[in-house]
């Protein structure tokens, strides 16, 4: 069977699949479940087309990986074909771990367990399926391996994660601001002492990267809009959870049912516990939404209803911390309207923060190699004095409640 196949991208135009081991992992159901989660969560009920899938993502990770390498190699840094061969199962895998509406349902799905932890727990059970084939790409995942620039190349603040999600997030929200040119940004790589540079010549496409994702952050992964659509979601699982444990019966597919009713932290991952993960996507927090909107229970039906019918909270962004009477208000008010808990009421008024960092000055820092052969962060390199002003966190507080009635 021929396993080199090639498939067609909206955004690179034809990705080869590079060896018959990524595309078996390809092939894999816990692979295959990624077309069914959605990249951006809830961006979808802000951007319309933002509806592409992890599994898009991943395919571009390793495409853009492909390149990485070529050009290293190019520029004589050695890798062999074992280390090039778990760059891209690396890569490939490395969110596989995401459960539905991606980081919508993080912590709400599974105790206080990370995408990250579940990723990891998937390569490791396929790396006993595929015969131990994957233990240096779940090393370089987990950044244990001795060559630096490969486990940056995974995870890091110039990583080829980034360079992929930018790009096809700007592509499908027809954000522009996002657009970064990936492939300059990869032509301009190199290692030095094991650790990955900018050369020179880069400098502008570093920082053009840095400023998108600034953008971005803002316009699309923190709207206010997606944010509260989000917090919406996280508060169905709750309730659901809630109602569940307390005896209550809801409609739910065999997957879901199962989390319901246990609380799962990270020593409960069993092999079982992730089988049943794995047959968890948007499709089944879909469905069930679409019946708990008609339950019994006033706070699960509304909030149901509110995602179901785009019907969303009102949300208020504040440069400064949210009132505890403004608060309090709006809880109040609700609670005498419809003559619920104040338990309840929490459901639809509540308050939270963002925050915003487009680069991080002490956390594996992107460096700018010299033409002299000098190596500095790219913050004292560049002469574009935002720069330094981006790297400092910037936080928003918000509040939400209803709008006039539920």
């Amino acid at each position: 069977m021929n396993k080199l196949k090639i498939l067609n991208d909206p955004i690179y135009g034809f990705i080869t699949i590079p060896n018959s081991q990524i595309f078996d992992l390809i092939q894999h159901k816990y692979f295959q479940r990624l077309r069914r989660i959605t990249q951006m969560g809830m961006s979808y009920l802000v951007y319309p087309g933002a509806h592409h899938t992890r599994f898009h993502h991943a395919i571009g990770c390793v495409h853009l990986m492909q390149q990485v390498v070529n050009v290293l190699r190019f520029k004589g840094v050695s890798i062999s074909k074992d280390e090039e061969d778990a760059l891209y199962a690396a890569i490939l895998l490395h969110d596989i771990g995401h459960g539905p509406f991606s980081h919508a349902m993080e912590h709400s799905i599974v105790n206080g367990v990370s995408h990250e932890e579940i990723s990891l727990l998937f390569m490791e059970q396929l790396n006993i399926e595929f015969n131990a084939s994957l233990t240096l790409a779940i090393k370089i995942f987990k950044g244990d391996y001795h060559r630096k620039f490969m486990c940056q190349l995974i995870s890091g603040q110039l990583d080829v994660d980034r360079a992929d999600y930018l790009k096809r997030d700007s592509f499908y929200t027809g954000v522009a601001e996002g657009n970064i040119n990936s492939e300059r940004l990869i032509t301009m790589l190199n290692v030095i002492d094991d650790e990955l540079v900018v050369e020179e010549k880069g400098i502008y496409s570093v920082e053009k990267f840095i400023v998108a994702r600034r953008l971005m952050y803002w316009q699309v992964y923190l709207h206010k809009t997606g944010l509260v659509a989000e917090q919406l979601l996280i508060r169905v699982l709750k309730r659901a959870k809630e109602l569940t444990i307390n005896g209550h019966r809801l409609e739910a597919s065999k997957a879901l049912q199962y989390f319901l009713n246990h609380e799962i932290s990270i020593e409960d991952f069993s092999s079982e516990t992730l089988n049943t993960f794995s047959e968890l996507d948007d499709y089944d927090i879909i469905s069930a939404m679409k019946h708990w909107q008609y339950d019994d229970d006033f706070v699960l039906s509304n909030l149901c209803g509110m995602i179901i019918n785009r019907n969303l909270l009102k949300i208020k962004l504040k440069n400064k911390t949210i009132k505890k009477e403004n608060l309090n208000k709006h809880r109040q008010n609700l609670m005498d309207t419809y003559k619920i808990t104040q338990a309840e009421a929490d459901y639809f008024v509540f308050t939270g923060s963002i925050s915003n960092q487009a680069y991080q000055l002490k956390h594996q820092s992107i460096n700018i190699l010299h033409k002299s052969g000098k190596i500095e962060d790219i913050v004292k390199a560049s002469d574009q004095l935002n720069l330094k002003a981006l790297s400092k966190p910037v936080t928003k507080y918000y509040i939400c409640y209803p709008k006039e009635t539920l």
